[in-house]
């Protein structure tokens, strides 16, 4: 794709990078210079990544991702997974009860190791795919008080973000406006949660419904973060669903770029 013109500085809190030697679950494959040429082509100048999805744990998969953004403008943020089942059916209640922490899921300890480690500037989790962290690790994350990017949806709706999440003092990223896969209903109800909850904001990636992003910027231009969700959206396919929307140039550039600098310190232009 061509090169996109526009006057914008733009950062991005959401992309996925994998490590060469490994295939992603899903979703395409795009290796680090890609991933960099892509970026650049979008007119992003700094874009927060962390790995895909995979079984056994995260450990090696940070390491690498770390190791991918030395010298790229990339912003390591670590994957983290729990035993517990997201959801509040009968059958999720029993086995959380019973459920443990085992060697592969997050502990108190690595959260604190990844906080203090200078290569890494937040956490990711998605629960539908690598489960809830238990009770001392959220007490940790909150502890050290770092971003957290959380994929909401289906899977995750926005009333257990709420019951989880969102009574602690967490910086919550949403991604996908708490909507994945196109849900509008749920982006709606998450766009109410920004009333109630001062440390949640929402991210743009694969949301295409135009709807949504107005009514949040318009109502909210505080809290909407510009997330690519690359690689499974170009960047400038994602830059351009922002460009084309019928809110003020000022709302843009908050999104773009004051927002995400905001919430996430390395994302600022001191950080380039």
């Amino acid at each position: 794709m061509l090169e996109l013109e526009h006057r914008f500085r733009v950062v991005d809190v959401h992309a996925r990078l994998d490590p060469p030697e490994v295939d992603p679950e899903w979703g395409r494959a795009v290796g680090a210079e890609q991933l960099e040429r892509e970026m650049r082509q979008a007119g992003i100048v700094r874009s927060v990544v962390f790995p895909g999805p995979r079984p056994g744990g995260y450990v090696a998969a940070n390491n690498a991702v770390a190791r991918l953004s030395v010298e790229r403008p990339f912003v390591a943020f670590a994957r983290i997974s729990g035993a517990r089942e997201p959801g509040d059916s009968t059958t999720a209640r029993l086995r959380n009860l019973a459920a443990k922490r085992e060697d592969h899921h997050a502990s108190p300890e690595e959260i604190e190791q990844y906080a203090y480690d200078d290569r890494f500037h937040g956490f990711k989790l998605d629960p539908t795919v690598d489960g809830l962290p238990d009770r001392e690790v959220l007490d940790r994350l909150e502890s050290v008080n770092r971003p957290l990017v959380v994929r909401g949806g289906r899977g995750f709706p926005p009333e257990a973000v709420e019951e989880v999440l969102l009574d602690r003092s967490l910086t919550v990223i949403l991604a996908h406006f708490g909507g994945h896969p196109l849900n509008r209903e749920l982006m709606d109800r998450t766009i109410d949660l920004l009333e109630e909850y001062d440390d949640l904001y929402l991210d743009t990636s694969l949301v295409r419904y135009r709807d949504p992003l107005e009514r949040a910027l318009r109502e909210h231009p505080d809290r909407v973060l510009f997330g690519s969700g690359a690689p499974s959206s170009h960047p400038n396919v994602a830059v351009m669903e922002v460009l084309t929307l019928d809110v003020p140039e000022d709302t843009m550039r908050r999104a773009f770029s004051k927002n995400p600098s905001r919430v996430v310190d390395a994302l600022a232009p001191a950080g380039e």
